[in-house]
């Protein structure tokens, strides 16, 4: 029954309400649309000593993302901050991008707030809201992207605004070769996993039903951290389900020990490992031992296996098969993956306290000096 739900196109489309699986299948036309955008980013600050990326959720997974893929490269640490202020060594030297994709998160305006203060140099990434006006404004260099998407959706958007960026402040070098090799990839894979693709042809959509009436856990490594991150939060908000994720080697110090004696408790879970055939030896012997390990406690282990040559191609193929999952375990369980309904309800409850107010008059009142 399950598989035939992934088979009936129109049972699919009656469920997925507001099409969130077009921006799986839309991929690479959303990161080639992103490449265009993002080169209207004009940004004439000196080379910073350090990188802050200020976001919450979907908005920040790209500073994820850019961080494990700059880690051999860039010239600066990268740090992303999910706070309300900035990190204490942030300060005239330190790149502040504050992304928020809606521009009214409560959390990243008030990091505005914060990085005016201490003079940081700025750049505001977002589709509108209050963060895009605050910063025309106040003259501060911004990039607005296109608007009405759910968060999770507008990564593209999101991510490679973020690579250029970096580039244009001379923290890593131009990344046009193995973006265009990226978007063939991308094009490959939302091709192989479409919907109209069966079940049985389908790669996403038999992870997805092999997760069925699991909580997923997600072990990445490398450039897979933030992938894996993506993975736990793509399953949250798209399948609506329980999950989470580790990477390696870090996992081998901790998270193993939790299966040792789990027994019937381990019987919920189904372990997904994030993979690439060029992954160090180091790191294929780890991964291999735990799987070993564990077999005794966890029966439902699965491998997704990066595809294409550069790193960047690797990442965003992963993490879009990872996408395509999250939504056809939505569909298979008769869930709407777009609405977030709790998120929502959180957010309207917490702006009752009349924080984020109070952080708009403060912009107000430096907007006025």
């Amino acid at each position: 029954m399950s598989d035939q739900i992934l088979n009936d196109m129109a049972e699919m489309r009656r469920t997925d309400k507001s099409d969130m699986l077009a921006f799986c299948t839309k991929a690479e036309h959303n990161y080639r649309e992103s490449a265009r955008n993002a080169e209207k980013l004009k940004l004439e600050y000196p080379q910073p000593k350090n990188v802050v990326i200020a976001g919450m959720g979907g908005s920040a997974i790209g500073g994820e993302i850019l961080k494990d893929y700059t880690r051999d490269v860039a010239k600066a640490p990268i740090e992303i901050s999910r706070e309300y202020t900035l990190p204490a060594y942030a300060d005239k030297n330190s790149l502040v991008v504050l992304a928020s994709y809606s521009g009214d998160t409560e959390e990243t305006l008030s990091s505005f707030v914060d990085a005016l203060n201490r003079k940081c140099m700025i750049f505001c990434l977002s589709s509108g809201g209050n963060l895009i006006q605050y910063a025309k404004k106040l003259s501060v260099p911004y990039l607005q992207v296109e608007s009405g998407m759910p968060p999770r959706g507008a990564m593209p958007h999101m991510f490679v605004p973020l690579l250029k960026c970096m580039e244009k402040v001379r923290l890593i070098p131009g990344f046009s070769a193995e973006f265009a090799e990226t978007l063939d990839v991308l094009h490959d894979i939302s091709d192989e996993n479409q919907p109209t693709r069966p079940s049985d042809e389908n790669f996403s959509k038999k992870l997805a039903l092999n997760l069925l009436g699991m909580v997923p856990v997600v072990y990445g490594f490398g450039i897979y951290r933030g992938a894996a991150l993506r993975y736990k939060q793509q399953f949250n908000e798209n399948a609506k389900v329980p999950a989470k994720w580790e990477y390696f080697s870090e996992l081998n110090h901790n998270e193993t020990m939790g299966w040792e004696s789990a027994q019937g408790l381990a019987k919920g879970y189904g372990v997904v490992f994030l993979r690439d055939d060029a992954e160090p030896v180091e790191i294929r012997s780890r991964i291999e031992t735990t799987k070993a390990l564990m077999q005794t406690a966890v029966s439902n282990m699965f491998e997704v296996w990066a595809q294409g040559k550069s790193d960047l191609a690797k990442m965003l193929s992963t993490i879009l098969l990872g996408d395509f999952a999250s939504v056809y375990l939505a569909l298979v369980r008769g869930v709407d993956p777009t609405p977030v309904n709790t998120v929502t309800v959180m957010k309207e409850k917490i702006e009752q306290n009349g924080v984020k107010r109070r952080i708009l008059q403060k912009l107000d009142k430096i907007s006025a000096r």
